[in-house]
């Protein structure tokens, strides 16, 4: 706990020291042009300095996770009957750098539904939450993911930490996640909202959208947490409420989205990444906006081939996998998410040295068999290839998609949407679907044949539901 947050600590000091010298550069230019060469020097040899001390503080902290990488895998194996088995071929003591991480066998969702318990490390008594997760689709056994109190304590920790960014003392924060039961994120969140002396709501997932627009327009929150898509369709019912700022998890977020609530809302919007196994928090964007500023204390993070496992390099596109740090309760190592992102080689203009993540673009099973695909693998189709396009159509307030196979040489794509204001929707939503750069080949084409439906508030999402392209 005390390297955790000494890490963080740390990155939050560079980065208040790098905003702190680009002002001061400012004001030094406003007012002694005199001096402007001497000023530049100084700013040369000042971010020379930071650089390296950013370069120091990267060391360190790779240092330190392939310290804690070794202790999980001791710990692992000696603890976990499935680590046991499943890691008997790896000895800590071979990991020599980070690069060797890629000896280690993956971890799949399927290895943890088949049996859970053999991940556990500690007692029953140990254990102060036990997360079910369904699988999608009709079979198969849920994965459930296992937390001791102080696993929790590491994501109030991060939740704590990443919050700084978006709230100030006093603020009234308005949470649409789960937060009954003991231990949930809503819960947990805050909690770590209490320690910013903050004030929180926690509404829950939105059920009820009168409800949630009531509860938004009259508890006087300055900053709303919840899921991308309900709180789009919050701010198409409910224009007239006002935020400081916007957290979106638990859900992929289009850039369309984000837009659309800056300019109703009047708001700063965030994006947080993160999965119930990677302990709920993974990553957090600061206010410059260019990606995720990954858990790196707690987690260490790669890209890897979605199809071969290699690594990839920084700035190519893969499959986002995991190892957990810190957790002593389930630790899961090299757990292959089936998210796609990438690490943004430029150092984020916020000056942390903590590297940069895209915000995930979209899952590995997000393919489409659609008739006459190369060699039956088919093609992405990422809900966000429709959220792009749809969803800044005035008066939308939501949809669902299904591809449908309906012959031997076609798909049916057929999207419902919900505009009640607006009767050229369906046309509209025709007309961008066909000039989609994701859908515009199988289109052309005719593999795939759009069919737009006009709705109701059937199409939205409600409570904790992941939005995807349904296949048939």
């Amino acid at each position: 706990m005390q390297t955790s947050g000494g890490a963080r600590s740390a990155q939050g000091t560079r980065g208040a020291q790098g905003t702190q010298n680009s002002q001061g550069t400012q004001d030094s230019q406003g007012t002694q042009d005199s001096r402007g060469a001497q000023d530049s020097q100084g700013t040369q040899n000042s971010q020379g300095a930071q650089d390296a001390q950013d370069s120091q503080g990267a060391q360190a902290l790779r240092a330190y996770q392939l310290e804690k990488l070794r202790e999980t895998l001791t710990y692992a194996r000696k603890h976990s009957r499935f680590y046991s088995e499943h890691l008997s071929g790896v000895e800590p003591e071979c990991i020599k750098c980070l690069k060797d991480v890629k000896r280690i066998p993956f971890t799949t969702a399927e290895m943890l539904s088949s049996d859970p318990l053999d991940f556990v490390c500690v007692s029953p008594g140990d254990i102060g939450r036990i997360v079910t997760i369904p699988t999608s689709g009709t079979s198969g056994p849920a994965k459930r993911v296992f937390f001791t109190d102080d696993d929790q304590e590491l994501s109030i920790d991060f939740f704590y930490h990443g919050m700084k960014t978006l709230v100030n003392e006093n603020d009234r924060v308005l949470i649409f996640l789960p937060g009954k039961s003991e231990g949930s994120v809503g819960g947990l969140l805050a909690r770590s909202l209490t320690r910013l002396k903050c004030e929180s709501i926690v509404h829950g997932p939105v059920d009820d959208y009168e409800k949630a627009g009531a509860a938004l327009s009259s508890r006087g929150a300055s900053c709303a947490v919840g899921l991308p898509a309900q709180l789009f369709a919050l701010s198409r019912m409910y224009p007239a409420v006002r935020l400081k700022s916007v957290l979106l998890c638990s859900d992929y977020a289009s850039d369309t989205i984000r837009s659309a609530l800056e300019q109703t809302w009047g708001c700063e919007v965030f994006t947080h990444y993160g999965m119930i196994e990677s302990g709920l928090g993974g990553g957090v964007e600061c206010s410059a906006h260019k990606g995720y500023h990954m858990r790196e204390a707690d987690l260490l993070f790669e890209i890897v081939d979605p199809v071969s496992g290699d690594p990839v390099p920084d700035g190519a596109h893969g499959e986002i996998v995991f190892t957990t740090l810190t957790r002593r309760g389930m630790p899961l190592i090299r757990y292959r998410t089936g998210d796609i992102s990438r690490v943004i080689p430029e150092p984020c203009p916020c000056g942390a040295s903590l590297r940069l993540f895209e915000r995930v673009s979209g899952r590995v099973s997000e393919v489409i068999k659609a008739p006459g695909a190369v060699a039956g693998v088919g093609f992405l189709l990422p809900i966000k290839a429709l959220d792009d396009t749809l969803f800044d159509i005035p008066g939308l307030i939501g949809f669902t998609a299904e591809v449908m196979r309906c012959t031997d040489k076609a798909s049916t794509l057929t999207v419902t949407i919900y505009a009640p204001d607006n009767g050229q929707a369906v046309q509209e939503a025709y007309q961008r679907i066909r000039g989609s750069m994701w859908l515009m080949g199988a289109v052309n084409s005719g593999r795939l044949k759009p069919e737009i439906r006009q709705g109701g508030m059937e199409v939205l999402t409600y409570g904790n539901t992941k939005r995807m392209i349904q296949e048939r």
